[in-house]
């Protein structure tokens, strides 16, 4: 579960306790103070903190932390299926399972691991799920802090069925933002999307960057493996870095969609922003014994950095 280092352990640093409803969950540490917290309801990433505490993922006031109901907020992990794009329960049944901690996983490579506290899980389906989605597959979850900070979530989805499946899938991202009318997202202009709120609507993005002063419920195709989210009020960049997802969701339900949901609240749109990487506009598929990874890499910049420097320093990808 964790990496031996002379001057810091990982392996300490990483420690399993119980939430309020005796489901355990993970706290990561880095020596600098940075954290983050994953729980097994889901296998959902609740809570990244910067080495200042402050932090980084929004979770609504409002959320309802009960099993089944998956949490608003955090990295909800949505598989086999996003949004209501098909036969199941919206987002699919990853988020509102309990996993288990993958004490023996098949190895990631070494700078998945080296200098960082991490946690692997595993979900399986229940003879439940095959019932409603009857394909067998492991899903693999590692979740890793680095020194630095950055928060790094690794999904490796095997069929271990005998006939091909396909499913969409999404790191329903929920970033904490000061001001989402002080917020802009830049690596999507010029880009075509879906309109969720135009019934899919396919458009293609005119601005030199994203703002916001309306509900938005875009899936933005064949994106950028690096897309940055600058918070002027903060003056922080959250950089999204990702792999295998060629899709991003931009999502904020603004002030009437807000006052709909139970589980958020009414003004709570202007703390949030959703940015998702996402495999949506064409599903995966696997082969009997194929194997898919998606990798989503979030770190934290001040905003005086351009996004020009976002994509040198990230042409060689992780």
């Amino acid at each position: 579960m964790g990496h031996s280092a002379a001057v810091w352990d990982y392996r300490a640093a990483t420690e399993i306790t119980k939430d309020w409803n005796g489901i355990d969950k993970i706290v990561l540490r880095n020596p600098r103070g940075a954290s983050a917290r994953v729980s097994l309801h889901g296998g959902q990433v609740t809570s990244w903190r910067n080495e200042q505490g402050e932090e980084l993922l929004f979770t609504s006031s409002k959320a309802i932390f009960k099993p089944p109901k998956a949490l608003r907020g955090g990295i909800p992990i949505c598989f086999p299926q996003f949004g209501n794009c098909g036969s199941l329960e919206q987002h699919g049944f990853a988020r509102n399972k309990i996993w288990t901690v993958d004490e023996n996983p098949p190895p990631l490579g070494p700078n998945d691991s080296h200098g960082k506290s991490f946690i692997d899980l595993l979900l399986k389906p229940s003879e439940e799920d095959l019932k409603c989605w009857p394909h067998s597959f492991e899903f693999r979850l590692r979740v890793s802090l680095a020194a630095d900070g950055s928060l790094t979530l690794i999904s490796r989805i095997r069929n271990v069925n005998g006939k091909p499946f396909s499913f969409s899938f999404a790191y329903h991202t929920y970033l904490s933002v000061s001001d989402i009318s002080e917020v802009r997202i830049e690596g999507l202009e010029t880009l075509d999307y879906l309109d969720n709120l135009c019934q899919k609507e396919r458009f293609t993005e005119q601005g030199d960057a994203i703002t916001f002063e309306s509900e938005v419920d875009r899936v933005y195709l064949t994106t950028p493996n690096v897309v940055a989210v600058l918070d002027h009020e903060k003056k922080r960049t959250y950089v999204i870095r990702k792999e295998g997802l060629h899709d991003v969701v931009v999502w904020n339900p603004w002030e009437k969609k807000s006052k709909s949901m139970a589980d958020f609240g009414d003004d709570e749109y202007k703390q949030m922003l959703c940015v998702d990487g996402a495999a949506i506009e064409k599903p995966v598929t696997l082969k009997p014994g194929e194997e898919w990874t998606g990798r989503l890499e979030l770190s934290v910049v001040a905003s005086t950095l351009s996004s020009e420097h976002f994509d040198l320093q990230t042409s060689g990808g992780f």
